[in-house]
């Protein structure tokens, strides 16, 4: 029998389109708290060894689960999670259920660790070598291996980790004239073509090293400017120093900031921030060396190995398309970032109102002011409450968001604070609906996702619902957002999923708002951001019971 999430995994892996702005998107570390922990070297064995430390614990079945708590006061408890324990797993889901704590799919995890996406014709494949125990590290273009658990499973020590990247760090040769790792960022057939080059020129068990790796860490040679260039460094840097395949490549900058970009067939943002959060947390407090350390004395140039690959002309050549292609698809990438400081969820939330509602509904006005229309979006919400769930869609465009953007945005003098305030009231209890609804598994998308499925699984006649130009427009779009908000990350990003979209990655903490909005040539992501600002300034102003400034 096929599993539930079957089709879905389908889905990316017969995209033929590049994973990269495609479909990878990335999450940012917040620095480390402590200043002198943020040297590259220092942070990146630390991440490393909570890497691998996060890697022990899932494999020996000893990671906490992931659990939705409804009323963190009565089931987020020690009581709880002992009680819990000892009830059978057949039944604790109900024990949970009682209070009001669901417990939540973890079955992506295993492809988290020594997993890549392989490219083949038509639709690719997901490859997992649990008995692998080496690291994959990238600088500069080049490969290197070396192991991070012994024979017995056990990790090696941090000081050795930590002499071995050193002797990587200290490796002047320049970038290779034809850099590999441009063949990840291809069109997947192109790349499935080339990969079989690779393998009949004699890379086969070299490509092996590099998909069964633990994952990837990626040594960059420059430090990180402002927000924007960290986003455009941490979703698609200039192509030669990432493993785009891998399902997670972990960036560390030469001033320390960190990310990771992951591959997106393989499992959802979810499990993703999960590792993020534990990672950062165990590096940051209860780290594995300390700046002072020194590094173990031992001979890197043994253990750690540089792969070589044998390329011919035609790879040389298909490399050389690849980066064309690459630098001329980042040349049309817009990314800005604004950070709304006049407030964030603690006074949403006293005003009765869905901080994440409020977020949706200045999108829905920045792009009626810019563009006088209101257009399909798309919010992801996590499904994994239920056996592999992935992920439904929340549209946040619905006729209440319209008709509040158009009293803000058309006509806000027409309209009373209290009447706007109204309308903004609604607007939230409609948002929570459909987030419910969405998170229940009674959202339309997957729905109807499926039924297509199997129609065009069993060779029936395609309903004529899908052909029907509205079911086209909904599906076309150009409001692509997703949010997270978690201590441990900075701030995350994606491309927009069509030419004329938005990719629209948010935040609303505390008593701030952050958003990153990522668009191609023909969108302004610049001043889409300023028609945001000026839609949360406007229903700030009408909550403080302030008229609206035109």
């Amino acid at each position: 029998m096929m599993r539930s999430s079957g089709p879905w995994f389908d889905m990316y892996l017969r995209a033929r389109d590049s994973v990269v702005l495609n479909f990878n998107p990335f999450m940012a570390f917040n620095p480390d708290p402590k200043a002198e922990y943020n040297d590259q070297l220092t942070r990146a064995t630390n991440m490393t060894v909570s890497a691998i430390r996060f890697l022990k614990t899932l494999r020996a079945g000893l990671l906490e689960p992931e659990v939705f708590h409804l009323n963190p006061a009565k089931s987020d408890t020690n009581t709880f999670k002992r009680l819990i324990r000892f009830v059978p797993s057949s039944l604790s889901w109900y024990g949970a259920y009682l209070v009001n704590a669901y417990p939540l799919d973890m079955s992506q995890y295993f492809r988290l660790f020594n997993s890549t996406r392989l490219p083949k014709p038509d639709c690719d494949e997901l490859f997992t070598d649990d008995k692998a125990r080496h690291l994959l590290v990238l600088r500069r273009g080049h490969f290197y291996i070396f192991d991070v658990l012994d024979q017995n499973g056990n990790i090696v020590s941090a000081s050795e980790i930590q002499a071995h990247l050193k002797y990587i760090l200290s490796d002047n040769s320049p970038v290779p004239e034809f850099p590999l790792a441009y063949l990840t960022s291809e069109n997947r057939d192109v790349w499935a073509q080339l990969r079989q080059e690779l393998v009949s020129s004699g890379n086969e068990e070299t490509l092996r090293k590099v998909d069964s790796a633990a994952f990837c860490l990626c040594l960059d040679d420059f430090p990180i400017k402002d927000l924007v260039h960290l986003s455009h460094t941490m979703l698609h840097s200039d192509g030669t120093n990432r493993w785009f395949d891998k399902s997670f490549n972990l960036i560390v900058a030469k001033d320390g900031t960190a990310a990771i970009h992951f591959e997106h067939s393989w499992g959802d943002g979810v499990a993703v921030l999960r590792f993020l959060n534990e990672i950062f947390k165990d590096s940051t407090q209860s780290p594995a060396i300390t700046p002072q350390s020194q590094p173990a004395t031992t001979n890197s140039s043994v253990s750690v190995q540089k792969l070589s690959f044998k390329l011919n002309n035609a790879l040389k050549t298909g490399i050389t398309a690849a980066k064309e292609k690459f630098d001329a698809t980042m040349k049309t990438l817009n990314i800005d970032y604004i950070q709304f400081k006049r407030g964030g969820k603690e006074f949403l939330k006293k005003q009765k109102l869905s901080p994440d509602a409020v977020a949706q509904l200045a999108f829905q006005m920045a792009f009626l002011r810019q563009y006088g229309q209101t257009v399909a979006t798309y919010e992801s919400c996590s499904t994994a409450a239920f056996k592999h769930g992935r992920t439904e869609t929340i549209r946040p465009a619905s006729i209440f968001t319209k008709q509040c953007s158009e009293a803000f945005v058309r006509e806000p003098s027409r309209h009373s604070t209290g009447e706007l305030q109204q309308m903004m009231a609604m607007c939230s209890k409609y948002h929570g609906q459909l987030t419910k609804e969405a998170a229940m598994g009674q959202g339309f998308d997957r729905h109807l996702f499926a039924l297509r499925y199997l129609a065009a699984a069993r060779g029936t006649t395609l309903p004529e619902l899908y052909l029907d130009p509205a079911y086209r427009q909904i599906n076309h779009i150009i409001l692509s957002t997703s949010t997270l908000s978690s201590p441990a990350v900075n701030m995350g990003g994606f491309a927009p999923v069509v030419p004329d979209g938005f990719g629209i990655g948010y935040a609303v903490h505390d008593n701030w708002i952050g958003c990153n909005v990522a668009s191609y040539t023909g969108r302004n992501a610049r001043e889409f951001l300023h028609c945001v600002e000026k839609a949360l300034e406007d229903m700030f102003d009408a909550l403080e019971g302030k008229s609206i400034k035109t």
